[in-house]
């Protein structure tokens, strides 16, 4: 028993280590964000006093220059459109790869896992060559990109989760006369909601937060917020101002961070469930 509580305390002191070691950035990123920019490169690591304090005209010129209100709107209507077609379609996906036993079933659910694994780096001018072509460098267009490049995972993740789903109730609803489509809304994805949620806020951080595909498919004419920040915080020959860079980088992650922590209990109850069940 003592043992036991020794390792206890030994498993909550590194992991508390590690937390602390993971908000530091941060917490490094906020602070510098009310300091004055030779401040910031003279003592990033100290907190903001009378004479670093520079209260909040950071946040005032990086939205100002940064037209952080348009790139905010574009980055919201990207990663809302595209975590809610992603949910929906690998969802249907996955369980007709599982439930349809045949040749091509099987190799279409490799070639999503397969897909996991290609480095970006492989097919990112190519990629870049073929959407534009065929028109699809706007912010409607890069929604089934961003389809295309998260299907993999999420397919997955749901495929193994339905895997554990009794093939019985779907039978039963079939003999109460329901159709395909009528059994996948309302019997499989009600029992998916867990691993679905889990998806969802899964691909929404990574959607958000991704600055490579939209700066080479959408470029500087239709910026997301990453995008918005680096460019509009960079001046001539080089310099940055990096007071408004920190603060803009807090504007940009902070609702992300809140997203997260309001679903943070749906990501354990996916694991737990996909766990229990599978």
């Amino acid at each position: 028993m003592a043992r036991k509580r020794l390792a206890d305390r030994v498993l909550f002191i590194i992991l508390a280590a590690l937390a602390l070691l993971f908000l530091f950035p941060i917490l490094l990123v906020f602070m510098n964000s009310f300091k004055t920019k030779f401040s910031i490169m003279g003592s990033p690591f100290t907190f903001p006093n009378s004479e670093t304090f520079a209260g909040l005209e950071n946040y005032a010129a990086g939205i100002k220059s940064a037209g952080i209100g348009a790139a905010f709107m574009r980055s919201l209507f990207i990663t809302v459109f595209s975590v809610l077609i992603l949910t929906l379609l690998t969802s249907m996906t996955a369980w007709y790869l599982v439930r349809v036993k045949s040749g091509v079933t099987k190799t279409l659910y490799n070639l999503f896992i397969f897909s996991m694994i290609v480095p970006f780096q492989m097919v990112m001018y190519t990629m870049t060559y073929v959407v534009t072509k065929i028109r699809f460098n706007n912010p409607v267009g890069i929604i089934f990109v961003y389809l295309g490049f998260g299907a993999g995972l999420s397919v997955f993740m749901l495929s193994g989760f339905i895997k554990s789903i009794p093939l019985e109730l779907e039978e039963a609803a079939e003999i109460d006369g329901c159709n395909p489509v009528q059994k996948f809304f309302q019997i499989v994805f009600p029992i998916l909601k867990p691993t679905a949620i889990t998806v969802t806020i899964l691909n929404a951080m990574w959607i958000w937060n991704d600055y490579l595909l939209p700066y080479l498919i959408l470029g500087t004419s239709n910026k997301t917020l990453p995008v918005a920040i680096q460019i509009s915080m960079q001046g001539a020959y080089g310099s940055v101002n990096w007071g408004g860079f920190m603060a803009m980088l807090v504007l940009a992650i902070l609702p992300i961070i809140v997203f997260y922590l309001f679903c943070q209990k749906y990501i354990i109850e996916g694991v737990i469930a996909g766990a229990v069940k599978g």
